[in-house]
């Protein structure tokens, strides 16, 4: 008989493709469907969520200048990773979402085939959204699509995986950086999609995921200048209309919080929900080469 004691995980933030605990050094307590405990969570504070801000911006530039066909790739990488360490996040999804076993992992199933799904539509998207505008006048007029900026999420408080995946997976695919705040109350699946986040060809700083108190984590990064938009799945509707004022500050574009079967294929619209439209005017004919834009 052995009298090994078992190695407990420490679970940690991720921010900036490194694994910080809070700077505040606090934690709570993860607990089952049946009040089980589970982990000592990292509680994010406001110095976090701006370290997380500092590092999205800074991974910025990077990341939207990739092709698409790469940001393709290395999300199709990610779910090569998923895949990898399924039985992990079966464990969790079974522990967060009081699910057994098999229906776990159905929903981890689905979650890795929506990041391959999602990866299909990065070199897809511009053709939807973009593409030639009639004018009248000797000009080319051409609308492309570029990715809005960093961008926060507030990941949904059910379905704690597979809604997680579909609300940050189509942020990034779009060239956009992420800031994600996990569910409150089951945020280990999200801390360690961080882990895969960090050993899959994702570069530091693209995704950065704080846990905590969703209202405390979730208030300074909508006042926050250098955030550019927000996604409140995972807000309530007092919580929604308190981030919505503050994001007003700034201009930020918001998307509200909304029904949604994260269950059901997805369309576009979460896809198209972070992206700004840049037209571009050419001359023909004896105008001359140069063209403009706004």
């Amino acid at each position: 008989m052995s009298d090994r004691l078992s190695v407990f995980k420490t679970y940690k933030l991720y921010v900036g493709g490194k694994f910080p605990r809070s700077e505040s050094g606090r934690v709570y307590e993860v607990t089952d469907s049946k009040g089980k405990w589970l982990a000592n969570a990292p509680q994010g504070s406001r110095k976090d969520a701006r370290d997380a801000v500092v590092a999205a911006r800074k991974a910025f530039g990077g990341w939207s200048g990739a092709t698409a066909y790469n940001r393709g790739q290395i999300l199709y990488r990610i779910a090569e990773m998923l895949e990898g360490r399924k039985d992990q996040f079966v464990r969790e999804v079974a522990d967060a979402e009081g699910l057994s076993k098999s229906k776990a992992s159905v929903v981890v199933d689905a979650a890795i085939d929506r990041w391959v799904w999602y990866a299909g539509w990065t070199d897809k998207i511009a053709q939807v959204v973009g593409g030639a505008n009639p004018v009248a006048g000797p000009y080319f007029n051409l609308s492309s699509p570029e990715p809005t900026g960093v961008v926060t999420v507030l990941a949904p408080q059910e379905s704690s995986f597979l809604g997680l995946i579909s609300v940050v997976a189509p942020v990034i695919a779009t060239g956009n950086t992420a800031i994600v705040v996990a569910s409150e109350k089951s945020p280990l699946p999200a801390l360690s999609l961080g882990e895969v986040l960090a050993t899959s060809d994702l570069p530091g700083g693209v995704v950065n995921v704080l846990s905590g108190r969703t209202a405390e984590i979730a208030a300074p990064l909508a006042a926050h200048q250098d955030v550019n938009a927000i996604d409140l799945a995972g807000a309530d509707d007092v919580l929604a209309k308190e981030l919505e004022i503050a994001a007003a500050d700034n201009l930020k574009r918001v998307l509200r919080p909304q029904p949604v079967d994260y269950n059901e294929t997805p369309g576009t619209e979460r896809l198209t929900a972070f992206l700004e439209t840049k037209t571009v005017w050419h001359p023909t004919g004896s105008l001359g080469a140069s063209g403009s834009s706004y």
